[in-house]
């Protein structure tokens, strides 16, 4: 075989060589400069570049092995010592103890502890319990997660099969895949899973599916030959390797083992998952600056209050500790578990949206994705080959609906219905389902995708068992040299004897000398010919697979009847969820080992914006560095023919731009860039399980509009932490004034220290928690991606805090003196002035369920749990007035109906003063939308204007 012919054999369809290969003598063998020594443990292995440049002679005399009896077991054992087993090694894991320590390693965490232990030294034994508890019970649930998610290295040794064929000693027998070393002889068959990298040195009929390794569609068909470095595929696969973890698809074949475990290209992206480290999560680095924050304000708070208590002439051991117990109240203890709940509370929701989240973090980062990189096989496609056009010999146009090997669909005639159409489409149907080997069985396809893909397109259209018509006399199988598959049949019914004849459409056409037309047989001319390979190059445009039909008396009397396209078409749904998360600001790429033409054209197919300077191909990325690829990555769509570590670096420059990077993928190629990335997404149903376990999120109905609920999910769950937080703060801020207050100006305390226990642990912790449950907002949800640089509490934030502070601190000190008018406080002073805190509160976090909207406008009930907790509240506050054994331990007494009535009208302050806030707030926004709209239509007429004036 010519470097010519090799060259077209690597770039064929899912043709496959039909008959033994070996090295022709005639070939010009491009070998490296330096041959592998077999000396020390270096010189056993070969890499793919060394083994696919090499004739297989070369390899065996390299490698010290007979291709036609293997080599001995006692060979074996010595290089076992030298290479070790045919398996990847990983690091010794951390025990689990060490694992669950590591959870109070965050700073908000470490924070909460010192603030424990402060508690626990000046005897606040409650505080110290009350955080310690919230504590644990953050550390637990990470800890369950962590456990469910550390998976994906050991689902990728998985990847070896357990066992495999191989000649040793001259005997063929079933060995563990795992004690193959270099230089072993393994014999490859239909359904095999090859067990280590190969040199191929026969293939009779060979194709291997590599899509979960490349990302190519159609199986890879496979020679003997030597592939030269100049034809070395950018997406990591050659024509004469059989890779570890592929699967053999059609024929059978022989190699010789180059490479084992980790020297192998599965073992190079084992590696590179250990080398690689997934980033911490927006909202992890959000807590870690508030975890600062909070104690920069703390040693603040102490250091204005011991100043303020110095210049009184207060003991300054006094001071000290009313200081320290006011900066431990400040800290949140309760944010952490909010946090911890809101985010299971989110995870639980996806789950029911078919999205299941592994990380607790991860679900809220997927409200700040700015750029999400799809996987096109298996993502944005269903990984099925399928029929999408039909054109007739009759000139009928029509296109097939459905997607994959299922009956699902029909075809459409374009040019309207016609018996004489329907025929003509029927025939020609039934022709591709005869000229074929594939079968259907119950959806799942036996044979090679593009045949399948024809039959599937037979049984669409209600044609049934065609093969069973005829007999089948001889067959032609596929090659790459004439790129047709012929059968010679014959009717059972009446006899008749013919050849039919599928293939790539030119060479189809010249063998044919007619054509149907009005179902009459008409001489094929040469303007025929042009306008039927017109037509063919135009679907090949489109990124279809165009196979020419025809049949005749003799394979050089043929009579053309239509052409099939076929392509791995969208998934449906896909092309209006990138539309939308487009139009939400989420940048969308696709990366992919397929070819450019079918890249492109699926790209479009989804909505993506292809144009000069957006699409990149692997080769490309191999010539740029990474500073180049920095600045062109933002402004690319599509990304062809990449390798995995293409896909590293397209990730890495992205995060470089400081875009939160999505990842989606099914493949076994997916997994390195699905851990890099600030989010990696795997296909549920036809993912592997590699990358389902590399993935932080897998859809479960691999529909990538799955990825829009979830989007909208983590923004919801962000927006609702931060409702929390303006409603946390904003009571500390209360507690923090009303004790600092009295105490500072020699007041009595307008709480005793059960009742404020009582606020911090009942009062405030159900209807907090519940904030976390609000349902998605529609305002939420068509928000862009939020700024990851904005920290948790921002301006306005505080902003509406101390506004609500104000309110309550104002109201609760009020009721207080006007309660204790004669200078004693009584339990009735304390009863006022804890239900009056409590009933702000529960006002306060109504008006907490949203920064912008009313209540009115949100529903007081749709957030059901946020009313039964204010529901249960109101139960608690009223036992603690009223039954007798509690108002003995928090010092309380019985109120008058009057008084609930005077507690409510003035309560109800805070929630009036909040949504008039809102109004302004929103009034503000509008004001400056239309002020915006106006400056900008005054620019266009001011720049029309000015050109007009330029052409006068």
């Amino acid at each position: 075989m010519s470097k010519a012919e090799e060259k077209q054999t690597e770039d064929e369809g899912p043709g496959v060589l039909s008959s033994s290969c070996s090295t022709p003598e005639n070939t010009i063998l491009e070998v490296p400069s330096t041959t592998p020594d077999t000396g020390g443990v270096s010189g056993m292995w070969l890499s793919g570049r060394e083994g696919g440049g090499l004739p297989w002679e070369e390899i065996s005399r390299v490698l010290h092995t007979d291709p036609n009896l293997g080599i001995s077991s006692r060979e074996v054992l010595n290089r076992r010592q030298l290479v070790g087993y045919n398996e990847f090694s990983e690091a010794v894991d951390d025990p689990l103890w060490k694992k669950y320590l590591g959870q109070f390693k965050e700073p908000l965490i470490l924070l909460l502890l010192a603030s424990s232990f402060v508690s626990l030294c000046m005897g606040q034994f409650d505080d110290a319990v009350v955080i310690t508890l919230a504590i644990v019970i953050v550390a637990s649930v990470a800890f369950i997660q962590e456990l469910r998610t550390d998976k994906a290295l050991e689902e990728l040794k998985k990847q070896v099969p357990a066992t495999c064929t191989c000649l040793r000693d001259g005997n063929i027998r079933e060995y563990q895949a795992r004690e193959l070393v270099p230089g072993d002889i393994v014999h490859l068959n239909i359904g095999d899973r090859v067990p280590a990298d190969l040199r191929l040195f026969e293939a009779l009929d060979l194709s291997i599916d590599e899509s979960s390794f490349t990302g190519e569609t159609e199986p890879a068909p496979k020679i003997c030959s030597v592939i030269t470095t100049s034809n070395y595929s950018t997406s990591g696969s050659m024509g004469n390797l059989a890779y570890m973890g592929t699967f053999v698809r059609t024929g059978r074949g022989k190699g010789i083992v180059i490479s084992t475990g980790e020297k192998s290209q599965f073992g190079e992206l084992f590696r590179m998952m250990q080398e690689e480290e997934a980033p911490r999560t927006p909202l992890q680095k959000n807590m870690d600056e508030l975890a600062k924050k909070l104690s920069v304000f703390s040693f603040g708070f102490i250091g204005i209050v011991f100043i303020l208590g110095l210049y009184q002439g207060i003991p300054i051991h006094k001071i000290f500790n009313i200081a320290v117990s006011l900066a431990v109240a400040a800290i949140p203890e309760g944010l952490p578990i909010v946090v911890t709940m809101t985010l299971c509370l989110g995870i639980r929701r996806m789950a029911q949206r078919s999205a299941l989240v592994k990380g607790l973090h991860t679900v809220e980062t997927l409200g700040c994705v700015t750029t999400v990189c799809s996987d096109k096989t298996g993502t944005l496609t269903k990984n099925e080959m399928t029929v999408t056009s039909i054109a007739t010999s009759e000139g009928d146009e029509c296109r097939m609906t459905g997607v994959g090997y299922s009956t699902d669909g029909e075809v459409v005639f374009e040019g309207g219905y016609s018996e004489l159409a329907n025929e003509a489409v029927t025939k020609l149907l039934e022709t591709g389902a005869v000229c074929n080997n594939a079968q259907i069985i119950g959806g799942q396809l036996l044979g090679q995708p593009t045949e399948g893909a024809i039959l599937a397109a037979a049984i669409k259209h209600g044609v049934y068992n065609a093969r069973d018509k005829y007999q089948r006399l001889e067959e032609i199988p596929f090659k790459s040299e004439t790129k047709t598959m012929s059968v010679k049949v014959k009717n059972k019914k009446t006899g008749e004897v013919e050849w039919i004849v599928k293939g790539a459409i030119e060479a189809v056409l010249r063998s044919c000398t007619h054509y149907h037309q009005n179902m009459a047989l008409l001489p094929l001319s040469q303007e025929k010919q042009h306008k039927i390979l017109t037509a063919s190059l135009e679907r090949g445009r489109q990124g279809l697979r165009v196979i020419g039909i025809a049949r005749g008396s003799s394979l050089l009397e043929l009579s053309y009847m239509g052409m099939l396209g076929i392509m791995d078409p969208p998934r449906e749904g896909a092309r209006s969820s990138v539309t939308t998360l487009q139009s939400t600001g989420v940048r969308v790429k696709m990366v992919t080992g397929d070819a450019q033409e079918t890249a492109c054209a699926i790209a479009q197919a989804v909505g993506l914006h292809v144009r000069p300077g957006t699409v990149f191909s692997g080769e490309q990325l191999d010539n740029m560095d990474d500073r180049v690829l920095t600045g062109l990555v933002s402004d690319a769509t599509v990304f062809y023919r990449v390798s995995p570590r293409h896909k590293l670096r397209i990730v890495k420059a992205l995060q470089e731009c400081g875009e939160i990077v999505g990842m989606t993928g099914d493949g076994v190629n997916d997994v390195v860039a699905l851990k890099r990335a600030n989010i990696g997404i795997s296909m549920g149903k036809m993912g592997s399980a590699v990358s389902k376990e590399a993935a932080d999120m897998i859809l479960n109905d691999d529909n990538f509009t799955t990825i829009l609920s979830a989007i909208e999910e983590g923004k919801c769950i962000f927006h609702n932490i931060s409702n929390f937080v303006q409603f946390q703060v904003s009571t500390s801020l209360v507690a923090l004034s009303l004790i600092a207050l009295s105490t500072l100006f020699g007041l009595p305390s307008p709480l005793n220290p059960m009742q404020i226990l009582l606020i911090n642990v009942i009062m405030d912790g159900p209807p907090a928690l519940t904030l976390g449950m609000e349902p998605i907002d529609d305002d939420v949800k068509v928000q862009p991606p939020r700024d990851t640089t904005k920290d948790l509490i921002t301006k306005k934030l505080i902003k509406n805090c101390v506004i609500s502070a104000s309110v309550i601190i104002c109201g609760t000190l009020w009721v207080f003196r006007s309660e204790m008018s004669d200078g004693v406080v009584t339990a009735r002073d304390t009863t006022m002035t804890f239900a009056c805190f409590v009933m702000y509160d529960m006002f306060n976090a109504m008006s907490c369920r949203s920064e912008s909207k009313s209540v009115l406008e949100i529903g007081i009930t749709s957030n059901w749990y946020l009313f039964v907790a204010l529901t249960a509240t109101i139960v608690c506050l009223l036992g603690v007035v009223y039954l007798p054994f509690l108002q003995w331990v928090f010092q309380t007494e019985g109120i008058h109906i009057s008084d609930w009535i005077h507690l409510l009208c003035l309560t109800s302050t805070v929630l009036l003063v909040s949504e008039f806030r809102k109004f302004l707030d929103r009034r503000h926004e509008y004001s400056a939308a239309v002020f915006s709209s106006k400056r900008f239509w005054s620019s266009k007429k001011s720049s029309k204007s000015s050109s007009w004036v330029d052409e006068v």
